[in-house]
């Protein structure tokens, strides 16, 4: 008896231990997420190479200082803008980006910056002249777009209202190239709402080599049909209207033209007589005078590089690529002297190609079962690539080097996880970013072999917040379900994880064609929110469904025609999966997605009803009929072709089947995923008798932030998954 009074009293003092260990432990709140920055990660910000190669600049407390690659070295401060006055009015310069001209004598600096759409603004441009010290405005008629030094550095184009113009520096002289640019109407040298969004550029002109001509494009969106918005806070609401033009809508007439400096005269370029397709890219080769334009068909399935003359507009077709699913447009795209280097999936796998003027093939560089992520530069001093793959793993981005020739490939990175480059112009050194799943980012400095020579931000505070408030760890396998098909995924358990017990689960979804959750970095956003759910309990996870990248082209495009038929299949098996494991509750398990992710975690609250008790989408796709063009078609051809592609997974014609709790966040100024997807939802879920909660955000657009709008959206979420799951 005594020995059992003792044996109780001892269990007793370690569950006492345990429980005030337990409480000791800090407490994630969505204050330290959003509103403290209590695990904010330090950046490197705005780095940019010198000429000499040997030297960096870098933003730092509104200065550009000079550092030696070699040590890491503050050498000398290039501009304090803190003691320049725009005017008496203003206290200082606020430098927001910057840009040196060639020979590194003067700054192009923009302040004042105003967002358009979500990758477009406009600024006040001013020019700093470091050897008189002399700040000088680029333009007084308004704030510009996109401005450009020439490549002598003595003129600078840029954008308002829709035309080019050129200031020449050395006169004060403003010359306006193109004048019917009109809103909502005529574009020139930056791009329409769509090819912004899904061909990633708003840059559309371009200086020539030897600063003689720019090439660039004209949008006619006259018969693009507009979008309104509603946009409130005064009296009488404003209609904000622009040109979105749905799937199987007309869009833009993209035509290109080089304008001479010397004769100052307009040449257009002969892209061929189809209006209906699009000029996703222009370069200017190495060839004097020699403009290369990227010519693709609607369907996105066949792409062209036209080689044009920049005097005479002739052209002629130089490559052709054409694909039974689609071609993603990148910038993995290098014209080098002789030729031009490429990435494509022709052979199931994304490679790099090296092609000659004519178009001939000269070598695939790199091959194997792996993809090649992106190309980060060529110097072609050494005839040496550097590039980026997922070579060991779907999760992982690593760094690599190649020959022109295809010989001595070297890996350059060492560890598992995330790696980006930012290299010097002379190739020499290269900034270096990596993270995995459980680390802030690291900065360094290396030279072109690999070698760290310098660590410039290790986040190592940030690292010790994580230890403070005993992070849970992201932890990375992958799960067999139906189809014979294996799924990656990473899931994180709570910090006192017993396998006895059963856990409620919260999977995220995004899920879209070639976007990947499941990947070895570090998530700055909700991977915190995640943090905070583990030690309320909940166990979170992510899988990578078919669709997604770095399998390989069949994995990637086996989607195609047919969105969020696979992927949602994927999802509820992964959830039958997750209801198997002995540490899982099975009713307790929820979904939640952004975007995509929305479209997702509608679809699996509604086909996938029976195995999930819990759903959140944010900014949902509910009809793809409702979403632009460019993005849409790419995967579903368009809806005049596929109708029943379109149909079949919508979201809305299945919101009888919806049996779990649902929560709809919208953001009504959402000018990507209009919040039209969401009341055509709502008015769904109404007519068939379902109850739900939803929770708008005035005028924000689809990133839903600014002021306490994260917070507010983030306690929102939180609490609707604490009372429902």
């Amino acid at each position: 008896m005594k020995k059992l009074l003792i044996i109780a009293f001892i269990g007793l003092l370690i569950n006492v231990k345990y429980t005030n260990a337990q409480d000791s432990i800090k407490k994630i709140t969505l204050e330290d997420i959003w509103q403290k920055g209590t695990f904010r990660s330090a950046s490197v910000y705005e780095i940019r190479s010198m000429k000499d190669g040997e030297h960096y600049c870098v933003l730092e407390n509104n200065k550009i200082n000079e550092y030696s690659y070699k040590d890491a070295k503050l050498e000398k401060l290039i501009l304090d803008a803190s003691n320049v006055k725009l005017s008496e009015k203003e206290n200082a310069l606020a430098i927001e980006d910057y840009q040196f001209s060639k020979d590194e004598s003067k700054i192009l600096i923009s302040t004042h910056t105003e967002l358009i759409y979500r990758h477009s603004s406009k600024s006040d441009y001013y020019i700093w002249d470091i050897k008189e010290n002399k700040i000088t405005a680029l333009s007084k008629g308004g704030k510009q777009r996109l401005a450009d030094f020439s490549p002598d550095g003595t003129k600078v184009a840029f954008i308002r209202d829709n035309n080019l113009f050129i200031k020449d520096l050395a006169k004060d002289k403003e010359i306006q190239l193109t004048t019917d640019g009109l809103n909502n109407n005529i574009i020139y040298g930056t791009t329409d709402w769509v090819y912004e969004e899904e061909f990633s550029f708003t840059k559309a002109f371009f200086w020539s080599n030897d600063g003689n001509k720019i090439a660039y494009y004209r949008f006619d969106e006259s018969k693009v049909k507009e979008y309104t918005m509603t946009m409130y806070g005064d009296l009488y609401p404003e209609q904000y209207k622009y040109k979105y033009p749905k799937a199987g809508e007309d869009n833009s007439i993209v035509t290109i033209f080089t304008y001479d400096i010397a004769t100052n005269k307009s040449t257009g370029m002969d892209i061929g007589k189809e209006t209906n397709q699009y000029i996703p890219r222009i370069y200017w080769t190495a060839e004097t005078n020699t403009l290369a334009i990227l010519r693709m068909n609607r369907l996105q399935n066949k792409l062209e590089i036209l080689l044009n003359d920049a005097n005479s507009g002739k052209s002629k077709v130089i490559y052709t690529e054409e694909n039974k699913y689609y071609i993603e447009i990148t910038d993995d795209i290098n014209f080098i002297k002789n030729g031009f280097v490429i990435t494509t999936e022709r052979d199931g796998y994304n490679h790099i190609y090296y092609y000659d003027m004519k178009g001939k093939l000269v070598k695939q560089i790199t091959t194997g079962k792996w993809d090649v992520v992106d190309i980060k530069g060529v110097d072609e001093a050494s005839n040496t690539i550097y590039f980026r793959a997922a070579n060991s793993s779907p999760i992982n981005k690593e760094l690599f080097s190649v020959k022109l020739d295809g010989s001595m490939m070297n890996k350059l990175s060492d560890k598992e996880g995330t790696y980006d480059a930012q290299f010097s112009s002379n190739f020499k050194y290269y900034i270096c970013t990596y993270s995995n799943a459980n680390t802030p980012p690291t900065y360094t400095i290396n030279l072109a072999d690999g070698k760290e020579l310098n660590v410039l931000e290790n986040n190592m505070k940030t690292r010790i917040k994580f230890k403070d408030y005993n992070f849970s760890t992201k932890e990375f396998a992958s799960m067999h379900v139906a189809d014979s098909v294996d799924l990656n995924y990473w899931i994180i358990k709570p910090k006192n994880f017993d396998p006895t017990k059963k856990y409620p689960v919260l999977m995220y979804v995004y899920g879209g064609p070639g976007h990947n959750t499941v990947t070895n970095s570090y998530d700055r956003s909700d991977h915190l929110w995640y943090q905070m759910l583990a030690q309320k309990g909940y166990i979170i996870v992510s899988v990578d469904n078919r669709g997604t990248a770095f399998r390989g082209e069949e994995f990637k495009k086996c989607t195609y025609k047919e969105l969020g038929k696979l992927e949602t299949e994927d999802y509820i098996n992964a959830a039958k999966w997750l209801a198997n494991q002995t540490y899982i509750d099975k009713d307790r398990i929820g979904i939640f997605g952004w975007s995509y992710g929305g479209f997702m975690s509608t679809l699996c609250m509604t086909k996938g009803a029976d195995y999930f008790k819990a759903g959140i989408a944010v900014a949902p796709v509910t009809n793809w009929r409702y979403y632009d063009n460019i993005y849409t078609e790419r995967f579903m051809r368009t809806p005049q072709e596929n109708a029943s592609g379109y149909d079949d997974n919508s979201p809305i014609n299945h919101v009888k089947k919806l049996k779990g709790k649902f929560l709809l966040v919208h953001g009504t100024g959402d000018d990507n995923v209009h919040v039209q997807n969401s009341m055509d939802l709502i008015n769904a879920l109404v007519n068939a008798n379902k109850q739900f909660e939803m929770q708008f955000y005035t005028n924000k657009n689809h990133s839903i932030y600014g002021g306490y709008t994260r917070l507010h959206l983030y306690t929102r979420m939180t609490d609707f998954l604490l009372k429902n799951l």
